[in-house]
C-alpha cells in the first residue's frame, strides 16, 4: 500500500497519518532536559557540529515547566487551528533515551496518558543511546500504544560523520534499528543534504543505505548554519558551498526516486529558528520548498521508488 496523492507522488506524513488515523495527527515538541552523550564527555564535547545551543529543540515546549504542561501550552495552540486533531507527544530536544531506564520509563508512561487524544509517542535520539534494556522497555510501552523511535543519521559516509563530530559509527546505528524493530517499533532515520565536502553520489548513497536497513520513514533537509554553533564558526573560516534552493530541490526529487517505496517520508524541509539562522535564508519558506519538490515532481514525472534497486 501506498500514501501517493495526485499533488504528491510520495508516501506523506500527513497522508499516512490521515489514512491510518481518519483525521490530523499533530506532533507535540517537549523538551525533557535531555543532554547527549556528545556534549557531556561521554563520547565527546560540543555535540554535533551543526547542533543548535537548544539541543535540536528549538520549537520543543519551555524546559522550564513540567511536560504535561509544555503539552498543554501547545495542544491549546493547535486546536484553535485545528479543532478536531489526534496528538502524538514528541521528545524532541536532546537525546531522549539518554538516562536511567527507570526514568525513562517514567516520563513516557506518563506521555500517553497526557490527554485521551493522544496516539502515540515519538522519540528523537541517538543510535548508541538504544541498548537491549532500553529496547524492551520501548517495547513494552508500545503494546499498549504505538512508539516511534527518530535515530539521527545525517549522513552514511564515515567521513562525513567525522568531520560533523557525530561520534557514532554506521555499525552503532544498524544495532539500534534492529533491537527497536525486535520489538515491533516503528523507526525514523534523520539525513541531512548539503553537509561540507558531501557530493550528490553521497547524498544519494546515503538514501541507498537505508533502503538495506528496515526503517519505516525518513526525515530529509538542507543543512542549516545556525549561530552559536561550530559549523557557524567553521562557515566564517572555510566558506563552503551552501546548496541553492533549485540545487536542493534537485537533489530531494533524485533522493525520492530511488527511495524504498513504503518508506513514510516525514519532512522534506527544514525550518530552524529564524533568529538564528545564518545560511540557507530560503530555508525560512518552508512551503515554497515544499511546493517546488512537488512542482519538479510532477513536472518530470518523478515518484517515490520509481528508480528503486533491491
Amino acid at each position: 500500500m501506498n500514501y501517493f496523492t495526485s499533488a504528491k507522488p510520495y508516501n506523506s506524513l500527513n497522508e499516512y497519518y490521515k489514512r491510518e488515523y481518519g483525521k490530523k495527527v499533530a506532533k507535540i515538541s517537549l523538551n525533557a532536559g535531555f543532554t547527549c552523550p556528545n556534549r557531556d564527555g561521554k563520547k565527546g564535547y560540543g555535540g554535533c557540529i551543526f547542533c543548535s545551543k537548544d539541543l535540536s529543540g528549538d520549537f520543543a515546549g519551555d524546559k522550564n515547566k513540567s511536560l504535561k504542561e509544555q503539552f498543554d501550552d501547545i495542544k491549546e495552540v493547535i486546536l484553535k487551528k485545528w479543532p478536531d486533531t489526534l496528538f502524538i507527544p514528541y521528545f524532541q530536544a536532546g537525546s531522549n533515551t539518554y538516562a536511567p531506564i527507570e526514568y525513562l520509563k517514567k516520563i513516557f508512561n506518563e506521555a500517553i496518558l497526557f490527554d485521551p487524544k493522544v496516539v502515540g509517542i515519538s522519540i528523537a535520539t541517538r543510535g548508541d543511546c538504544i541498548n537491549h534494556d532500553i529496547a524492551k522497555m520501548l517495547g513494552d510501552i508500545n503494546k499498549k500504544i504505538h512508539v516511534q523511535v527518530e535515530l539521527g543519521l545525517q549522513s552514511a559516509n564515515e567521513k562525513t560523520s567525522d568531520y560533523i563530530n557525530r561520534k557514532m559509527t554506521n555499525q552503532e546505528f544498524e544495532i539500534a534499528v534492529e533491537l527497536l524493530r525486535k520489538e515491533n517499533i516503528e523507526v525514523v532515520c534523520h539525513i541531512i543534504n548539503g553537509l561540507p565536502n558531501e557530493t550528490i553520489d553521497n547524498m544519494l548513497d546515503t538514501i541507498r543505505y537505508i533502503n538495506k536497513l528496515d526503517i519505516q520513514g525518513v526525515k530529509i533537509h538542507s543543512l542549516l548554519i545556525l549561530k552559536d554553533t561550530i559549523l557557524a564558526d567553521n562557515y566564517k573560516k572555510d566558506k563552503f558551498p551552501i546548496l541553492d534552493l533549485e540545487k536542493y530541490v534537485e537533489i530531494v526529487c533524485k533522493q525520492i526516486s530511488i527511495l524504498r517505496p513504503d518508506i513514510i517520508i516525514h519532512r522534506l524541509a527544514a525550518d530552524g529558528n529564524a533568529n538564528d539562522l545564518i545560511l540557507p535564508l530560503w530555508t525560512k519558506k518552508k512551503m515554497v520548498v515544499m511546493n517546488e519538490i512537488d512542482k519538479y515532481l510532477r513536472k518530470n514525472n518523478i515518484y517515490q521508488g520509481k528508480e528503486y534497486k533491491k
